[in-house]
């Protein structure tokens, strides 16, 4: 199948899954391999004849739904973000959890792919975290819709070009060698739980004090369908929580409920309900000041490590 045509069969079946173009416009060449293998193995010969063949088969939506996931993923992918929840994010949240008796902060990341993301959060934790408040846990829920992914994550092994971002004081304590795969050690396995949901149509259980959701939700769905799930986000997170979106990302307009942290691209706190949203935040008991820190890519803060290769 032609680039062209596969563009013009997208910005038909796209909005038909309640999805945009323009978050796949870059991407497009992973998702079209898929769906001419899939033609092929149907005998379908091109474009306008698989729209022909949804038209009589509403089960195959189903699955191109499945052919159109995005599953680019990498250990600390955005040095900046991973600088700013360590030295601003995750500590205050952290103080905030132990003043109110909390044992556990609660995490999710939404669109976890191959686990790359929770893990991340989970080696963070331990390397800067824990040992300010070694009577506080974290526990990590982890979701994503395919079964494949979320396998993997569970397997927990990874080649070096997924670990490029991380800092190298971090291998040794996170990962053992095995078969030249890099695999995550149980101690950090242990704080995360893989979930393989639908964002769209379930959540875990349980209130949540950071909320990751890069690159999924905001980029791909279209803003009706964003602003329904943010909707449902914002009901499983705790008053004055922190919600990340990919450095990139927007809220959709019209949205309520989140204050952006100034400095840091794609941040924002989930305001109380009984709260101004328009009143000044201050670093209190009630949730993290807003970090003064500018989230870029590539950015080399986090404990001046250099990146290993």
């Amino acid at each position: 199948m032609k680039d062209s045509e596969c563009i013009s069969f997208l910005r038909w079946a796209l909005p038909e899954l309640r999805m945009r173009w323009q978050g796949f416009r870059k991407v497009r060449k992973q998702v079209c391999r898929r769906i001419a293998k899939r033609m092929q193995q149907l005998g379908i010969p091109d474009e306008r004849a698989y729209r022909s063949y949804l038209d009589h088969h509403s089960d195959e939506w189903t699955v191109l739904d499945s052919l159109c996931r995005i599953t680019i993923s990498r250990f600390c992918r955005d040095r900046g973000l991973f600088d700013v929840l360590a030295q601003d994010i995750l500590p205050e949240l952290a103080r905030n959890a132990a003043r109110r008796g909390e044992t556990v902060l609660n995490c999710w990341s939404i669109g976890c792919a191959s686990g790359e993301e929770p893990y991340s959060i989970a080696l963070l934790w331990e390397q800067r975290i824990h040992s300010l408040l070694p009577n506080l846990e974290m526990g990590i829920v982890a979701t994503d819709n395919d079964p494949n992914m979320i396998r993997r994550a569970q397997d927990g092994c990874y080649g070096r070009s997924s670990l490029r971002e991380i800092p190298g004081t971090w291998l040794d304590p996170g990962f053992f060698s095995s078969q030249k795969q890099f695999c995550v050690r149980n101690t950090v396995k242990s704080k995360v739980t893989f979930l393989e949901q639908d964002i769209r149509r379930a959540l875990p259980e349980g209130l949540f004090h950071l909320v990751l959701c890069r690159n999924v939700v905001f980029t791909y769905f279209e803003e009706e369908l964003q602003r329904e799930i943010l909707e449902r986000i914002k009901k499983n997170m705790h008053a004055r929580g922190v919600l990340v979106l990919g450095s990139h990302e927007t809220l959709p307009q019209g949205a309520t409920g989140f204050d952006p942290c100034p400095g840091a691209r794609g941040v924002f706190l989930s305001i109380d309900q009984n709260e101004d949203p328009g009143g000044k935040r201050e670093k209190s008991e009630n949730g993290p000041a807003p970090p003064e820190v500018e989230v870029e890519e590539g950015h080399e803060a986090l404990e001046n490590e250099p990146h290993t290769e």
